[in-house]
């Protein structure tokens, strides 16, 4: 393996490859996010509806989650700084489509395909090359912050970056930003050895691949034709847990024949890790699907612009930020499930407080103070939560648990986009911001009782000791 670190901070050259592969991860939250503000630009620009726009946001994360996992796996065979640079390409190639983009069709096509399947081959290298290279907990720790921290930020940030854009110049131009940083993570990731040789031997399950895309993408369909056929979301949901459970039995059955299956049936047999999957599940959902509603909300019901909306999700980017500095700290003195708790507490709050503060009030600021809490507690848990998944298993099996982490996360981001706005765009009225803030907070309550069933463990200053 390649240089590792033994005890404490990392080294230079360490510190130099973490840049690119933390500005990677906030390229790809900010690209879920900044189109939230853009709603009402974008389908006047392209003549479609809040609908069609949502439908290209939770297709861009639906693809991710679909595969997360298959990109995962072809980091062994290709090599994980070969994936991440293919990666990079494909995503620069989808922004610039977008950007250009004459239709709904085509922006799909940029955004939701080509930025979702190159999202897929770069994700899954940043988290193996972090786990590979910062080798023990302490430093691994502080990695993980550092990327999980600033894909929170790019999340957050996406709303007001994307608004300032949109409104300064247009939104195409926030697509052409996008390519441009990528363009900048291309040239600072030309140091990146990879610390294990790749194998082109090494076998890939198409078949099972084909299944669990198919499944996700048919389930995440079927939520979104809720609004208005009931008939066609029973018979997606339906058939899409069909292919969900011919995937199970598929790799199953390759597990028996002693041939490798996409997917180890054991990662789903560690109990902490399982926790830890639902708990990045949930917070990705609240995060994406608070957003979008609040977003869409004060574009179409209140009739604020791009930069309003931006300027107003500055608080729960200051939030994000804040929480994610601290990290660290944090971490080294109290335990993993204690943070994902109190993460799980304040951001149920912040959901709480958003239905309260807003229902009575024509204030644009009366969303700030709950925006705040979702913020700080988003990023109190985002660094645990995967460090809690990450270190659960050993090196050999860092590219499997690496895909399914980041699948399950961005399937969390998915299903909030599509849960939480398909409620609201049904109606488009007060009382279907309240109905999807409430489903928020039941699901935020879901995340919160997996996080109490985390194993207590010390600190990491503690066990770094």
């Amino acid at each position: 393996m390649g240089e590792g670190v033994s005890v404490g901070r990392p080294s230079g050259a360490l510190r130099k490859i973490l840049v690119p592969l933390a500005l990677a991860q906030f390229i790809c939250s900010f690209a879920g996010s900044n189109m939230n503000v853009m709603i009402t630009d974008i389908s006047k620009d392209l003549g479609t509806t809040v609908q069609g726009v949502q439908i290209a946001i939770t297709l861009f994360l639906l693809v991710m989650a679909a595969l997360m996992i298959p990109g995962g796996k072809l980091t062994d065979r290709w090599g994980r700084k070969r994936c991440f640079t293919i990666g990079l390409v494909i995503y620069g190639i989808g922004a610039l489509m977008s950007a250009a983009s004459p239709g709904l069709g085509v922006l799909i096509l940029g955004n939701s395909i080509f930025e979702g399947v190159g999202t897929a081959l770069l994700i899954p290298p940043v988290y193996i090359l972090t786990t590979l290279l910062f080798s023990d907990i302490t430093s691994r720790a502080r990695a993980f912050g550092i990327i999980t921290g600033m894909g929170g930020v790019g999340a957050a940030a996406g709303p007001l970056i994307g608004g300032l854009i949109t409104t300064a110049i247009s939104w195409r131009a926030a697509f052409v930003f996008q390519a441009l940083v990528i363009a900048v993570i291309v040239w600072l990731s030309r140091d990146i050895v990879d610390p294990v040789e790749p194998d082109p031997t090494r076998p890939f399950d198409t078949l099972g691949a084909v299944l669990s895309a198919a499944g996700l993408i048919l389930v995440v369909m079927g939520v979104l034709s809720a609004d208005n056929n009931l008939a066609l979301m029973a018979v997606l949901l339906t058939v899409g847990a069909i292919f969900l459970a011919l995937f199970f039995l598929h790799i199953r059955a390759r597990e028996r024949r002693h041939a490798e299956p996409l997917l180890s049936t054991a990662l789903f047999r560690n109990r902490t890790s399982n926790l830890g999957l639902v708990t990045q599940n949930v917070q990705w959902l609240l995060l994406m699907g608070t957003a979008f509603v609040v977003s869409a909300y004060l574009q179409v019901v209140r009739g604020y612009n791009a930069i309003q909306t931006g300027v107003i999700f500055t608080a729960a980017t200051g939030g994000i930020l804040a929480s994610s500095l601290a990290a660290e700290r944090l971490a080294k003195r109290y335990a993993q499930r204690t943070l994902v708790t109190a993460g799980f507490v304040t951001t149920i709050a912040g959901v709480v407080v958003l239905l309260a503060l807003v229902k009575g009030s024509p204030s644009a600021w009366a969303f700030a103070p709950g925006l705040l809490l979702i913020g700080l507690g988003v990023g109190v848990m985002l660094t645990p939560s995967v460090n809690v998944v990450q270190s659960a298993f050993p090196e050999e099996q860092q590219g499997e648990i690496s895909g399914l982490s980041r699948c399950i996360s961005n399937l969390g981001s998915s299903l909030g986009t599509a849960v939480a706005g398909t409620i609201l765009v049904s109606t488009l009225t007060k009382r279907s911001y309240a109905a999807a803030m409430i489903v928020l907070a039941i699901i935020g309550l879901v995340g919160l009782g997996a996080a109490l069933f985390l194993p207590t463990q010390r600190p990491q200053r503690a066990l770094a000791a």
